[in-house]
């Protein structure tokens, strides 16, 4: 089981989010909260429905987790019309971007200590296949 390659998957996703969480405690965030900070940097403003599907998490979940972030100060939220939610980082959330590219990175590169520039892409390349199969 141990080289199975769904125990393989779920034990290095859990070890990561361990590292992120464990390098972030500090600033109060929860699961997802990183990811979708990260996101909001590239796509200041982008709807609600559009984080949720980029950061693939569930709409009902995400709607839950931007509260939390509503909260926190991270997020604004505004509704230009009815049918949509945009949403924006505060001055709050875009401090942490620099930190946790950072971790982000630190992590990968800790992750991937060993690896040839060539290992690394085919990595992602075989993992991004997967995740295509996949949905």
């Amino acid at each position: 089981m141990e080289n199975s390659l769904h125990h393989l998957l779920m034990t290095n996703h859990t070890a990561f989010r361990k590292r992120i969480f464990s390098a972030l405690k500090n600033e109060g965030l929860t699961s997802g909260q990183p990811k979708v900070l990260e996101y909001l940097a590239e796509h200041d403003g982008a709807l609600q429905k559009d984080i949720a599907a980029a950061c693939r998490i569930e709409p009902a979940t995400m709607t839950s987790l931007l509260c939390g972030m509503e909260k926190k100060g991270l997020i604004t939220r505004s509704a230009p019309d009815r049918r949509s939610l945009s949403v924006y980082l505060t001055e709050k959330g875009r401090m942490l971007i620099p930190l946790i590219k950072e971790e982000f990175s630190r992590i990968e590169d800790r992750a991937t200590c060993g690896f040839s520039d060539d290992e690394r892409e085919l990595l992602i390349s075989l993992l991004s296949r997967m995740r295509e199969n996949l949905d």
